[in-house]
């Protein structure tokens, strides 16, 4: 076998770098940001075990992520773990509700028009924005905390105005969107594999 080509030789250097990058972003949570996690999951708890729910925004890739880990709550995280269902709304699936409220409210009020319908006091909104500058998710907060319900923010880079805004900051140490983004989606694993362990394992 010859050499390996060049182009090869990058990818595979660009493939190393890039996952060592996320490793070290993650290693980073671990010293930084595990003490928000223990009391994100003690927030969540404390709420369901008073027949509450868990309300999740955000933009683009949190967006999905919003998507992701309700259906984590809602089905299950443990396939050996036979539980009920965890009441979760990710408030960024519904098509036509989101674009009747930008066209008719403004996109920054997409969000607190939902929560005026389905938040109630001793709910949980979680709120993943990897700026914290996200109009449409701090106008959430703000909405979330006037119900009287408790919020949680997945956030990034110096956090922005969700970081004081938010009861529970869980800022990924990062600027890098992607490197935000992996370790949000890694706290949500694990916020919701503690919940269903704890109220059900």
């Amino acid at each position: 076998m010859g050499h390996l080509p060049l182009t090869i030789l990058r990818r595979q250097s660009f493939i190393r770098d890039e996952l060592t990058a996320s490793a070290e972003t993650k290693k980073r949570i671990i010293e930084e940001c595990s003490d928000k996690i223990v009391k994100a999951v003690d927030v969540i708890i404390g709420a369901l075990n008073n027949r509450k729910k868990i309300l999740l925004c955000g933009n683009g890739g949190s967006a999905a992520d919003c998507q992701h880990l309700a259906t984590e709550f809602v089905i299950r995280m443990s396939p050996a773990l036979k539980r009920p269902a965890i009441p979760a709304i990710a408030l960024t699936t519904d098509s036509s509700m989101l674009t009747a409220g930008a066209n008719d409210l403004g996109y920054d009020h997409v969000f607190t028009r939902a929560i005026e319908a389905l938040g109630v006091e001793g709910d949980v909104l979680l709120a993943i924005t990897t700026s914290g500058k996200s109009a449409s998710v701090n106008l959430a907060i703000q909405a979330a905390k006037k119900r009287g319900m408790k919020t949680i923010g997945f956030l990034g880079k110096d956090g922005g105005d969700a970081l004081s805004l938010v009861d529970v900051p869980i800022l990924v140490p990062s600027s890098d969107t992607q490197r935000i983004q992996e370790g949000h989606i890694a706290i949500g694993h694990i916020i919701c594999a503690l919940v269903e362990q704890e109220m059900y394992g």
